[in-house]
């Protein structure tokens, strides 16, 4: 199998990258990001990209792969809803379309959130703003799209999050995530977790299209 991640950076895309490294099913990973990741693999190759709304300058390198597992995302924290808006919405669907029109027969995976409004009418605006992104996903002509919906997420294997304050949480309340993992598989999940589960759903299917926290720990 053969893979595009993009958010490779990121505390959920580190940890989706190590997954599919490891992993003897795959083999060959593209990562697309503004910055380097600093893994060495002799599967992995990366393009450094600065435009994510335009990839007419490098799409001709995204032909001929079978899955992308897009965990690219910000928090909506202190920011208004335009620019939440173009950096969930427009970056996502920018990728998706330009990746369904050359690989229709790829699988489509992306990190949403646990919350998420299907209506698109919540009072939360990035609860509407992922339900739109889902929805709209969904219609594109892939072989398939899936929808992850993660809530609190360990961190494994080194994956860090890029956010200072929220690894200083992390790092202070380590010792109390395995256990919450063990009693509470609806509400926490891991980096490895998702990873996996990624990976499972790329190459099996899965029954429902919008994976909550239980459905992704159960794979």
């Amino acid at each position: 199998m053969r893979v595009i991640i993009f958010g490779a950076t990121g505390m959920v895309g580190q940890g989706v990258l190590r997954e599919c490294l490891i992993d003897p099913g795959i083999d060959r990973v593209l990562v697309i990001g503004r910055s380097p990741t600093g893994v060495r693999s002799a599967k992995l190759t990366e393009i450094i990209h600065g435009d994510f709304t335009n990839y007419s300058a490098i799409e001709a390198q995204f032909t001929g792969f079978d899955a992308c597992f897009f965990c690219l995302g910000v928090s909506s924290i202190g920011m208004n809803e335009e620019h939440y808006r173009h950096l969930t919405y427009d970056i996502t669907l920018a990728a998706a379309t330009t990746l369904a029109r050359l690989n229709p027969q790829m699988t489509f995976v992306y990190v949403t959130g646990a919350g998420t409004d299907s209506t698109e009418q919540a009072s939360r605006m990035w609860a509407r703003i992922k339900g739109k992104t889902e929805n709209d996903l969904l219609k594109l002509p892939f072989k398939g799209a899936y929808m992850f919906r993660p809530g609190a997420i360990q961190p494994l294997h080194g994956a860090r999050s890029k956010t200072a304050w929220v690894q200083a949480v992390y790092d202070v309340s380590w010792p109390l995530w395995s256990v919450l993992r063990r009693i509470s598989p609806r509400l926490v999940t891991s980096t490895e977790q998702i990873g996996r589960a990624m990976i499972h759903v790329a190459r099996e299917g899965y029954p429902r299209k919008v994976l909550e926290m239980e459905d992704i720990n159960s794979l």
